[in-house]
């Protein structure tokens, strides 16, 4: 009797066990295994989930619009700049019309400021008391400020020259981009209300001069170009300054973009040739100024 009542209590256990052992196996397939309605609630917050990022794209789409139309806004407001008078904004300008015996010249510098050479330039600029005028990248600006600030400290004029001074075909937003937020960074370093725009590599069909015009900046080209963007030798890049120059003349220089030690050199020479035949140096906004005040004169040399 015994070896009955062992016998089943084994057997007793060992069911005992399966029991426990399967009851086990169906919780872990509960906890392991989702659900019907886990499933959906799943496949829901997916949906949810990209719902979501679209309605966040849609969002930064109405903001960026927002923000170019408010970059517009500021430009067009700005409107007249006193550096340009209103005879000339929306006017494209390479060289004032003024009497031959009026022999004045601007001395421009495209690509700044930059490190390497805008002291250096506006060092000797200062020797000389000579006034220049600036046209700046928007994005040099913001990396270089303290330089941009001493031009206008020293009393150089300063204007715009786009903000990543790129070439190729831009839409009217990041034409907008390109000058509203140049004019824009070089108020708020240096004060100045800049009306002055000078295309980069002189393009006017890629969107950045139809807008500057819209918005009644004086588009200001040149009338003789140093090539100095090619390294030219010093004696070669004064001879093609000179090759063209003329009074009320425009000249290109470049105090920034790379490398423009040959401009450094050859600019106390540039000077001194102009000196020795009789010419004064203005800054663009003097230059127009002066054009604004003598139509008279101008009709009579014609």
């Amino acid at each position: 009797m015994e070896n009955h009542k062992s016998y089943f209590w084994s057997q007793g256990i060992l069911i005992a066990l399966v029991g426990l052992i399967g009851t086990l196996s169906i919780g872990m397939m509960i906890l392991v295994r989702p659900n019907a309605s886990d499933a959906q609630s799943s496949s829901k917050e997916s949906v949810n989930e990209i719902a979501a990022n679209l309605g966040t794209k849609q969002r930064l789409e109405e903001l960026k619009s927002t923000m170019l139309r408010t970059w517009q806004e500021e430009a067009q407001a700005k409107g007249i700049s006193p550096d340009v008078p209103p005879r000339f904004q929306g006017v494209t300008i390479e060289a004032a019309k003024l009497p031959s015996d009026q022999k004045v010249i601007a001395l421009t510098f495209d690509d700044g400021p930059w490190p390497q050479s805008t002291g250096k330039v506006l060092d000797i600029l200062n020797q000389n008391n000579i006034k220049g005028t600036f046209f700046v990248v928007g994005q040099n600006v913001k990396n270089y400020p303290e330089l941009a600030k001493r031009v206008v400290k020293e009393g150089h004029s300063i204007a715009n020259h786009t903000w990543h001074h790129w070439y190729h075909h831009m839409n009217p937003q990041t034409a907008a981009y390109e000058v509203a937020n140049t004019t824009d960074i070089i108020f708020k370093t240096t004060g100045v209300k800049t009306g002055l725009f000078r295309p980069p590599g002189g393009i006017k069909t890629n969107g950045v001069v139809g807008y500057a015009k819209s918005n009644k900046y004086a588009i200001i080209m040149w009338s003789s170009d140093s090539i100095d963007y090619s390294r030219p030798s010093v004696p070669r890049l004064i001879n093609n300054i000179f090759r063209t120059a003329r009074p009320g003349g425009i000249v290109l220089m470049h105090d920034g973009g790379g490398d423009r030690s040959h401009t450094v050199k050859a600019l106390p020479e540039i000077i001194n040739r102009f000196r020795k035949q009789g010419y004064k140096f203005v800054t663009v906004p003097e230059l127009l100024e002066l054009q604004n005040k003598s139509p008279q004169l101008v009709a009579k040399s014609k």
